[in-house]
């Protein structure tokens, strides 16, 4: 049987781990502008021809698209974390929705961790490159929202059958279909 847990304590640990996933992104971003941006367009060889730290200021969405639209991406990273709550909370609190549920703290951690960047500075910085494929530049945000989005699409092609989606209905329980 899937029992659930605590509600209030489960949720307080994914509010715990959302932080810690924010101040991580945010941490990681303060390092890449005091030691990356003084070097300029110049980078850091982790793996040479692999992987490089190399700062760059993203005044766009990902790849670089829709350069200095900055509030519009605030108000949809917003809107997208209010879903991603209503969502979270919607879902059982039990060890088969569990991996669910840490795909949408990730993805919450991701929509949130570049949105300070847009508030705060008005672009977000980048600067992991995985120089062996010319992959555009990326922050550790982009890495919860992507690995999140893989992770769900897993998970609902392989794991999760229709009627365990029936949770996400917001018709009311006398409503006929």
């Amino acid at each position: 049987m899937n029992k659930s847990v605590n509600t209030l304590k489960y949720n307080i640990f994914a509010g715990i781990s959302f932080l810690l996933l924010v101040i991580l992104d945010q941490w990681t971003k303060f390092l890449a502008l005091r030691h990356l941006a003084p070097l300029g367009t110049d980078s850091i060889d982790i793996f040479p021809g692999v992987l490089e730290l190399h700062y760059l200021e993203n005044r766009g969405a990902a790849f670089g698209m829709f350069q200095n639209k900055q509030w519009f991406f605030v108000i949809l990273s917003l809107v997208f974390f209010v879903a991603i709550v209503c969502v979270f909370l919607k879902t059982p609190k039990t060890k088969r929705y569990l991996p669910l549920n840490i795909v949408y703290v990730l993805l919450a951690a991701g929509a949130i961790g570049n949105s300070i960047d847009r508030i705060r500075i008005n672009y977000v910085i980048d600067f992991v490159y995985f120089s062996l494929i010319d992959f555009p530049i990326f922050n550790v945000a982009d890495i919860y929202v992507t690995c999140s989005v893989a992770a769900l699409a897993i998970l609902f092609l392989l794991v999760y059958k229709e009627e365990d989606f029936e949770i996400y209905e917001w018709k009311k329980k006398g409503d006929r279909k």
